[in-house]
């Protein structure tokens, strides 16, 4: 457990100057590195391990960085832990990749007097030297303060490191004065989201908003995301829609002892399917070798990369292992018992045509591989004694093939799904504007129907439109009204006054009219359609007896 952090006592009264205290803590080994792991948000899986410095103080406790770092750069000692931090991390990382653990990277924060130190450079490349790292298993972390201390003078110094191969992340981004320009000046690979961002993600939208405009500018700058203090699963699911590349803090794990954190790596503990990125299924890969101590070798090295393995003792074995799984990449020794391993690839082409096919063999029959690899039966073809990070990335070439080729089909089965989802909307449409045709050409030869049954009327009709317009006379009406001139598109209240009362509203009444008595009645349309107006007929009155 980490203890409580303080303060060292800087008092005069120390019997120890602090550049003194930290050079006996160095000679006597009371600092430790302990790891926290960086997981990626599209596999779930540990790939990274940031180096945390610890000082075992004799009288404190345990001490994390920030506790005696900033005194540490006073005292002209933050170089010298700097360089015991980097070298015992590459030791320790030396170790795990004896150990299998091939796939794993640290990073290591650099102090900004390291970066003023002219001969860091070359003391970086002979400690990959000394312990046989390749540079991309070591990132250097760097914030935007060490940048600034350091000036000019760390140009040349970054642009050596990437010519050198090692990873470069700006820390702490967002905290610093010149992070728009650090990222258009220097080559780094990744960024790290200040956690000070992060606190607040899910329920401050200016955190909210910081962190998704950051995610957006490194993806489009082409590099990767890094969210440092991640202690929630809420914050986890929020960078997770929001395309963060991979996450550090305590939700998936404290800072670990070197013991602690292998029980971790064996335990294969990775982020849950609903937290990753992008939901997929697990690569499956398929490993057929007669030699039970080569599949062993081959599932160790690649026991790090979290591929879903398959092995088989031979092309029969490995014939039935198809025929019930699924698998996306088949690696396949030559010569084996029974059935060469090009005939065993030739029949798990035609069984599974999808998969991407490897052969890794000792023997080189020219002939048979030939006809093989030209058929298409064949990707890649392999010799034993093989290259450790040579396999293994020809092998995530393959399976990056495999992903490639069936993101296309799903994309082509998404554009054929939508296709068909469009043609079958065209077709409801089409099918709806019919109907609405086949309305329209009854509701006309109904109207003209009702047009020409009020035209033989005998009872006199007349039809206004809601500004009192008349709209429609039949025959009855214009012979009654024959000498009142033009009526249609007229205002009824002006050429036709008898229809109206004083107040001139069109209401049901008796009115003279040809010297005759006539019942005006009016009637409102619009109740039972969506006509609008009134009709209004006149039906003659008989005088009293």
């Amino acid at each position: 457990m980490i203890a409580a952090q303080q303060t060292p006592d800087m008092s005069p009264a120390a019997s120890l100057s602090f550049h003194a205290e930290l050079e006996q803590a160095l000679a006597l080994d009371q600092l430790c590195l302990l790891y926290q792991p960086l997981v990626d948000l599209q596999t779930g899986a540990v790939v990274s391990l940031e180096a945390l410095v610890r000082w075992r103080h004799p009288a404190l406790g345990l001490l994390a960085a920030q506790a005696f770092l900033p005194r540490a750069e006073g005292a002209g000692m933050t170089a010298a832990i700097g360089d015991w931090v980097l070298r015992r991390a590459c030791g320790d990382l030396n170790a795990w990749r004896r150990g299998g653990q091939n796939h794993l990277r640290v990073a290591v924060n650099v102090a900004p007097s390291q970066f003023r130190d002219p001969g860091f450079g070359d003391a970086v490349a002979a400690l990959l030297d000394d312990y046989a790292i390749t540079p991309a298993a070591l990132t250097l972390e760097i914030t935007e303060t060490a940048l600034t201390e350091a000036g000019d003078g760390c140009d040349d110094l970054l642009a050596g490191f990437k010519a050198r191969g090692l990873n470069l992340t700006l820390d702490d981004f967002g905290t610093g004065h010149g992070s728009l320009s650090s990222l258009k000046r220097y080559p780094f690979d990744a960024i790290k989201i200040d956690a000070d961002f992060i606190r607040n993600v899910v329920s401050d939208s200016h955190d909210a908003a910081m962190a998704k405009s950051i995610i957006a500018m490194g993806h489009n700058l082409g590099m990767k995301v890094v969210a440092e203090g991640v202690e929630t699963e809420s914050q986890c699911d929020f960078l997770r829609r929001n395309m963060c590349d991979q996450i550090q803090g305590y939700f998936f794990a404290p800072p670990l002892a070197s013991a602690e954190l292998q029980q971790l790596l064996a335990s294969g503990r990775a982020l849950p399917e609903h937290l990753l990125r992008m939901h997929k299924p697990p690569r499956r890969l398929l490993l057929v070798d007669d030699e039970p101590n080569i599949l062993a070798a081959l599932k160790r090295l690649l026991r790090g990369d979290r591929y879903q393995v398959y092995s088989a003792n031979d092309g029969p074995q490995g014939l039935a292992v198809l025929a019930e799984h699924p698998v996306d990449v088949i690696v396949s020794d030559q010569r084996m018992p029974g059935m060469l391993g090009a005939d065993f690839l030739r029949k798990a082409r035609e069984l599974a045509p999808d998969t991407i096919r490897i052969m890794l063999s000792g023997y080189t029959e020219l002939q048979s591989v030939t006809d093989a690899v030209n058929e298409g039966a064949i990707y890649k073809f392999l010799t034993k004694p093989w290259d450790d990070e040579q396999l293994r990335g020809h092998i995530a070439d393959a399976f990056r093939i495999k992903e490639i080729a069936d993101d296309n089909l799903r994309l082509n089965l998404e554009v054929r799904s939508a296709n068909q989802e469009l043609a079958a909307a065209n077709r409801r449409m089409e099918q709806l504007l019919q109907e609405k045709q086949r309305q329209i050409s009854r509701g006309e030869i109904s109207l003209s129907v009702a047009r020409e049954v009020l035209q033989h009327l005998p009872l006199p009709v007349i039809g206004m439109d809601d500004a009192g317009m008349i709209a429609f006379v039949n025959g009855a009406a214009a012979g009654l009204f024959r000498h009142g001139g033009a009526l249609l598109g007229s205002e009824a209240g002006n050429v036709l006054p008898e229809l109206f009362q004083a107040d001139g509203a069109p209401r049901h009444h008796v009115a003279d009219i040809e010297g005759r008595r006539y019942a005006v009645m009016c009637y409102p349309m619009g109740e039972h359609s969506a006509s609008r107006g009134s009709l209004i007929t006149l039906s003659t009155v008989e005088p009293p007896p």
